[in-house]
């Protein structure tokens, strides 16, 4: 604890309320933070990033607003390393850190004297600082330059900046990051185009967020205009890939805003990180950060980007105020980006995402406990990336879905459109939505069913698709002995589309023999294959049948991209047998460097890596 001011805070009353930090943030999960008794209403981030040391070091100055009478700010922390905290005039103040807490990391108290709304911390991040992920040359694209990213969602933005680190609370900030000069830095903020000589760079993100949206990028980056208020920053081997994948953002934009309402955010641009990214897109403000797995070649991938886009209204607009309530966010937003997917492209394109959609949930639900697949989640104790299933996502967007047909689009439309244009900018609870939805949706229909039990009500929406009905067809013929080339030949496979594809393969049932494998192989050239999504659903295949063929490309595919949503999978796949598991740490202990530890943390439990 730094130096004590009497005059500024009675020493005793603040060791008193540390012996408490323990219990004191029930209200919130996840979090050590009392905003109902002071909050940060503005932070501003001055920091210098250094890749030597590979820290982010510097000072957050945060502006309060104070409940009368109210002594002490509560701030998130986990392994900052903290110098100073100082009033606004420069006096110190008197500061203590509590205990570790599992998964939270240790609160820290802040005495703050009788007047004045603003506290600076004096700090530096740790290298293993769990948000922020430090890339040699090597582990980036063009293996030239180092590369910096941070993942703050969901409780990782207090490894590198002291915050309330809790969805209910909102600010706005700004920023002044120093990097070295060949170097590009990016935010969730506005935005720079093009690099300076100084390597100092200023932002300002004037909307209120909440911190899991903050982030940061830093390397060697080149920006490209996809249209008035959209585009795309990559590594220069990447850019015009990019640039092609996403010819229809503008499309996207308005076709959002033709649905639910102006777009808020100024600017939607799109930034390409190294392949270690651990998701497939992280909806930061004005900076949707994306993995380089969705750049297909022939934009079949792009429903993550309306995804993305998305989330500018349900997420970023009105966001769930505990991850409780994560549903709120990513139902609402796999509903929406749906909606876009069909304005741009049309029903039929956009029913066989939600026939895949449905088929992942049903799957997913088997594999979960019954409590875990109620909407409303309880965390209580555990980590919130534990609620990042196909429950949030699908079983919310199912409901959604459901509630439209009872009511029709026409109504249902009105209703969300006046529901973002209400709680825009605010943090909302799901009693707090079905509150509000009883009183602006006349609808006859159990919805506590939805939220409140386990699996899916009789009522979930059928979603039936002639393509992938072919294709599901195809799948059988195939397994009652039709050769490739025929199932070429008669299903025109040419033209069809990732999907059918995927539809495919998991209508291949899970017990395909190795001979089944190389003449699929011979006519589809699976293991080829340079779109992500294919080659995930091929790679399982590969693993149970023992096809050794395929491999190689496991191994090349486990250590060539970080994605959590193909690791997973992959990695349970082969820990089912001893010789596969076998299989799996070798590999792992290759790739594992070049994991985010959002990625790591799963597959080391996977592997029981820390249990052994």
């Amino acid at each position: 604890m730094n130096t004590l001011l009497p005059r500024s805070i009675q020493f005793a009353s603040l060791f008193l309320s540390l012996l408490s930090m323990n219990t004191f943030a029930q209200s919130l999960p996840h979090s050590c933070a009392r905003p109902d008794d002071v909050s940060i209403r503005h932070l501003h981030l001055d920091l210098k990033v250094d890749f030597e040391t590979q820290r982010l070091a510097g000072s957050a100055t945060l502006a309060l607003t104070r409940r009368p009478g109210a002594d002490r700010l509560y701030l998130d922390t986990n392994g900052l390393d903290i110098e100073s905290v100082t009033g606004a005039d420069g006096a110190d103040l008197t500061w203590e850190l509590g205990e570790p807490q599992q998964m939270l990391g240790r609160p820290l108290a802040i005495g703050l004297p009788p007047a004045g709304d603003q506290v600076v911390v004096k700090y530096a991040s740790r290298p293993s600082a769990e948000a922020v992920q430090w890339l040699t040359p090597e582990q980036t694209t063009d293996k030239k330059y180092p590369f910096l990213f941070t993942q703050s969602q969901a409780i990782l933005a207090r490894t590198w900046v002291p915050c309330q680190d809790t969805p209910a609370v909102r600010m706005t900030y700004s920023a002044k990051i120093t990097v070295p000069p060949h170097l590009l830095a990016v935010m969730s903020a506005s935005n720079p185009q093009k690099k300076n000589v100084t390597g100092v760079y200023e932002f300002q993100m004037r909307q209120p967020i909440p911190s899991y949206l903050l982030a940061l990028a830093v390397g060697d980056l080149r920006f490209h205009q996809l249209g008035p208020r959209s585009g795309v920053y990559a590594e220069p081997s990447v850019i015009e890939k990019a640039v092609w994948e996403l010819q229809d953002t503008e499309r996207m934009i308005s076709a959002a805003e033709e649905l639910y309402g102006p777009y808020r955010w100024d600017r939607y641009d799109v930034i390409f990180l190294p392949s270690s990214f651990p998701f497939g897109g992280m909806e930061n403000p004005r900076l949707t950060f994306a993995t380089p797995t969705i750049l297909a070649g022939d934009r079949s991938l792009v429903s993550l980007i309306a995804h993305e886009l998305a989330h500018s209204w349900s997420g970023n607009l009105v966001t769930n105020a505990t991850w409780n309530d994560f549903w709120l966010n990513e139902g609402f937003t796999v509903y929406f980006e749906q909606r876009i997917m069909e304005a741009v492209y049309g029903r039929d394109y956009a029913e066989m995402l939600a026939r895949l959609t449905l088929d992942g949930l049903l799957d997913e639900i088997k594999q979960l406990d019954g409590r875990d697949t109620w909407l409303k989640l309880d965390l209580a104790g555990r980590n919130p990336d534990d609620g990042m299933t196909a429950i949030a996502y699908d079983k919310g967007y199912f409901f959604l879905r459901m509630l439209e047909e009872r009511v029709g689009r026409q109504q249902w439309d009105a209703f969300l459109r006046g529901y973002f244009e209400q709680f825009a900018f605010r943090s909302m609870t799901t009693e707090a939505f079905l509150e509000y939805m009883d009183e602006h949706l006349d609808v006859d229909v159990d919805t506590r069913a939805w939220v409140y039990a386990p699996g899916l009500p009789d009522n979930c929406p059928a979603v039936e698709t002639v393509e992938l009905a072919n294709a599901a067809k195809a799948a059988g013929e195939f397994l009652a002995g039709t050769l490739p080339a025929k199932i070429r030949d008669e299903y025109h496979t040419d033209k069809w589309t990732t999907h059918h594809w995927n539809h495919f393969l998991r209508s291949s049932g899970d017990g395909l023999t190795v001979d089944q494998m190389a003449s699929l192989d011979a006519v589809f050239n699976f293991t080829a294959s340079g779109n992500s999504e294919i080659t995930h659903d091929w790679l399982l295949h590969v693993i149970r049948a023992g096809y050794e063929p395929g491999m190689r490309k496991l191994e090349t595919f486990l250590t060539g991209q970080g994605r959590r949503k193909f690791l997973k999978p992959l990695y349970e796949e082969l820990a089912k047998t001893a010789a596969g598991k076998e299989v799996a740490l070798r590999i792992y202990r290759q790739a594992r460097p070049g994991y985010h530890a959002v990625s790591t943390q799963t597959i080391d439990e996977i592997l029981g890596i820390g249990q052994e």
